[in-house]
Formats: structure tokens, C-alpha cells, sequence
């Protein structure tokens, strides 16, 4: 046997098991979901067998479309919103915060972590409810004289999500910022360019990957979030998640949220495929 034989075994042994994992716990189980989306319900019972009435039925009722739009509407919000906000806050602790002090600021950043998912949601429940704390703060400040309708909105969803999503793509737009040289701000400096230029045109630039790694990971993870939907937003405007589980909780209709599901994972995947060019960049 040759070396480069040797190597190409040795190579293969390491990668197996991965690959092993990935077959049994994602590729079967997805190419399942798949098989059972082609069926159908008769009564209680499920008919398994090919075809395509829950694709049709998914891009011609509109309460399905509305909930595949209402979802693209958020995440896209949120994920807008969420870099806006990420991008200063990263800047300002990667070049403003003395390097002693970073690791203390990236802590405070990513404390909501540090929380159960579902309490963060109830608690932004209770801040943004008839009574909470933003509603008696605006009517002690004479802005408003009533309470106003936030919790079971679209607006209460968007920042119970923006809060979260703000502190992971802090975390990857700082992990970018931290390795560019300075060389780059100095020489852009010494060829004339003023402060904004040099952030807009030249650091900003630079910073793409990172930008759109934590706009991907925003993107997927928001649009296939079921609770912060469920109770923020309540049952007003309802999201795919809240659809899939619809079918699923009330209904029994699994070839409906299989298809449902396969609709949401082509979503992700066109995210990808819209993203893929920034996400293979080297980083600086």
C-alpha cells in the first residue's frame, strides 16, 4: 500500500463518523419528512404515497401564504434591525474599549445568553404589557395617557427577537473586527480619508463575513423560532413555526407540517444560497 493510499484510508476513517452521523440523524430522517409530505389525511389515518396537493394547497390558501410572508417579513426586520444596532456596539468594544476591558464588555454583551430562552420571552411579556414597565414609564412621563397595545403584536415579536439576535452578531462582527490590522485605518488616514470614510469604505468592507455570518445564523434561527412568536406575538399574525405546529397539535395532519417543514428548509437554503458568496470569504 502507498503512502498517499495510507493517508487517503486515514482520511476517510476520521471523516466516517461525521458522515455516519449526519446520514442517520439529518439525511434519513429529513428524506422521511420528505415521503411523508407527498402523502395525505383521510380522517385520522395517514396515506402515505406521491403527490403533490400539500405543495399546491401550501402557495394557494392564503392563510398558508400569509404565514410563509409574515415570517419573511419578521426575520428580514429583525435581522436589519439587529445588524444596524450589532455593528456600532462590536465597533465601539473591538477599537473604543481598552483591551483589558473587552473581555468584561463582551460578557455584559452576551448576558440575555445566560437566561432560559422561554423566561427572556416572559419577561418581555411583562415589560411590554398593559401594565408593564415601558407603559407606566410613558404615562408617568405625560407622553401618552393610555396604555398602548404592544404584547400580541408583530412589534413585540420584532423586539423580543432584535434583543437576543443583537448580541450574537455582536459576537461574530467583533470576532472580524479584532483581526483586521490597523494598517488598513492608517493608510486609508494618511491618503486623505477622514474618519467616516475610513469606516464606511474601508472597515465596513472588511467586516462583510462577519456581518453576514451573524446575518445567516440571525436569518435561521428567527425564522424557524416557534416561542417568541407564540408569546409575544400571540395568534394574531401567525408565523410557518406556529402553522407547522397547528397542524401537528390540533389537526394531527403530519403530512401538512411535513410539507410545511420542507417549505421552511428551502427558505434556509435560499438564505444560504443568497449569502454563500460572503460566508466563504477569507476572513482578513
Amino acid at each position: 500500500m502507498s503512502i498517499e493510499q495510507a493517508e487517503r484510508r486515514r482520511a476517510s476513517a476520521l471523516v466516517a463518523p461525521a458522515l455516519l452521523w449526519t446520514l442517520a440523524f439529518f439525511v434519513l430522517p429529513f428524506a422521511g419528512m420528505v415521503w411523508l409530505s407527498l402523502g395525505h389525511l383521510e380522517g385520522r389515518e395517514v396515506v402515505a404515497g406521491p403527490g403533490p396537493e400539500n405543495y399546491v394547497r401550501i402557495f394557494t390558501d392564503p392563510s398558508f401564504l400569509k404565514g410563509i410572508r409574515v415570517s419573511l417579513e419578521i426575520t428580514l426586520v429583525v435581522t436589519v434591525i439587529s445588524v444596524v444596532l450589532a455593528w456600532p456596539l462590536a465597533w465601539i468594544i473591538a477599537m473604543r474599549v481598552p483591551q483589558r476591558w473587552q473581555r468584561l464588555a463582551l460578557m455584559l454583551a452576551v448576558l440575555p445568553f445566560w437566561t432560559s430562552y422561554v423566561v427572556r420571552s416572559y419577561s418581555w411579556a411583562l415589560v411590554l404589557g398593559a401594565n408593564g414597565v415601558v407603559m407606566q414609564a410613558l404615562i408617568g412621563a405625560g407622553i401618552i395617557d393610555e396604555p398602548v397595545q404592544i404584547m400580541a403584536t408583530r412589534t413585540a415579536t420584532v423586539i423580543g427577537f432584535v434583543h437576543f439576535f443583537v448580541m450574537l452578531l455582536t459576537l461574530t462582527i467583533y470576532s472580524n473586527l479584532v483581526q483586521l490590522s490597523p494598517n488598513y485605518a492608517r493608510a486609508a488616514a494618511d491618503l486623505g480619508a477622514s474618519g467616516w470614510q475610513v469606516i464606511r469604505l474601508v472597515i465596513l468592507p472588511l467586516t462583510l463575513p462577519g456581518v453576514m455570518t451573524g446575518a445567516f445564523l440571525t436569518f435561521v434561527l428567527c425564522i424557524g423560532d416557534y416561542i417568541t412568536p407564540q408569546i409575544l406575538g400571540g395568534n394574531n399574525e401567525l408565523t410557518l413555526p406556529q402553522l407547522i405546529m397547528l397542524q401537528l397539535g390540533r389537526r394531527g395532519d403530519f403530512p401538512m407540517a411535513s410539507a410545511l417543514s420542507v417549505v421552511l428548509m428551502a427558505l434556509v437554503t435560499l438564505a444560504y444560497a443568497a449569502s454563500a458568496r460572503w460566508l466563504k470569504m477569507d476572513r482578513v
